[in-house]
């Protein structure tokens, strides 16, 4: 599941509403919208954003945290280290082969890491 499709269940939750619904309402396929919410569909356009978030009525920053999940939220990621120093190559490469293998607490952790030498490099 995608942070995006997380955040979508939990509003459809809270509000009572189902897949059917929602989707019938947004004019696509539950099967679609289930795939949306389950990470087995590419990132939202940024139309299909706006229409969730007007389905929602949501506004201001709960409105930018759901356009702000959906660019976070691409399921099939490629990363090119061409150019870059071979550490780079190398977590890559690691990541990709460990990453399923991870509990949600080391997941969590990693995040919290690279966010913090992200900010300290001032990327």
């Amino acid at each position: 599941m995608t942070p995006f499709g997380a955040k979508i269940r939990e509003h459809r939750r809270r509000r009572g509403i189902t897949l059917k619904e929602m989707a019938a309402a947004l004019s696509v396929s539950s099967a679609y919208l289930s795939a949306l919410e389950h990470g087995k569909r590419g990132r939202p356009t940024w139309f299909m954003v706006q229409r969730i978030i007007t389905f929602f009525n949501v506004i201001w920053d709960e409105a930018e945290e759901l356009q702000r999940l959906a660019e976070i939220s691409d399921p099939k990621v490629s990363i090119d280290t061409s150019g870059m120093v071979p550490e780079a190559t190398e977590l890559a490469n690691q990541l990709a082969g460990k990453i399923g293998g991870l509990s949600r607490d080391s997941l969590n952790h990693l995040l919290h890491q690279l966010r913090v030498v992200a900010a300290r490099d001032g990327v």
